[in-house]
């Protein structure tokens, strides 16, 4: 399976970034799929997952209410919705699959990464 996250970019802070994560191979529906993010210097932190076998999306404490994680089964994609961006925000944001098909917050536990998109945050 291949992932690519895109939609990355520049905003202002305040402001809403869509990320989408396109998968290749595979259906997202026989996966738990994550979204993940490392800022500079900054160890790889997990956001947000959903699965079938789990439910609906979990967020981390630092992006609840804030950021939308949803299915697009059209294009077999799972999308980020980023709203009221921080500076504190900006960062390479990835996306991942876990074969198992349960959400863990645990980042090795992810078995197929997507390469990054930048998403920057002016303040």
């Amino acid at each position: 399976v291949q992932l690519q996250a895109s939609g990355g970019g520049l905003v202002q802070a305040g402001g809403s970034l869509r990320l989408s994560c396109a998968l290749s191979g595979r259906t997202f529906s026989d996966y738990a799929m994550g979204w993940f993010r490392q800022a500079a210097g900054k160890e790889r932190e997990w956001l947000s997952c959903t699965s079938l076998k789990d439910g609906g999306p979990k967020y981390a404490d630092s992006v609840e209410g804030r950021f939308t994680m949803f299915n697009d089964y059209a294009d077999n994609s799972v999308n980020l919705q980023m709203n009221n961006l921080k500076p504190e925000d900006a960062a390479v944001y990835y996306c991942a699959a876990e074969r198992t098909g349960y959400c863990t917050r645990v980042v090795p536990a992810y078995d197929y990464w997507g390469k990054g998109t930048l998403v920057t945050v002016s303040s």
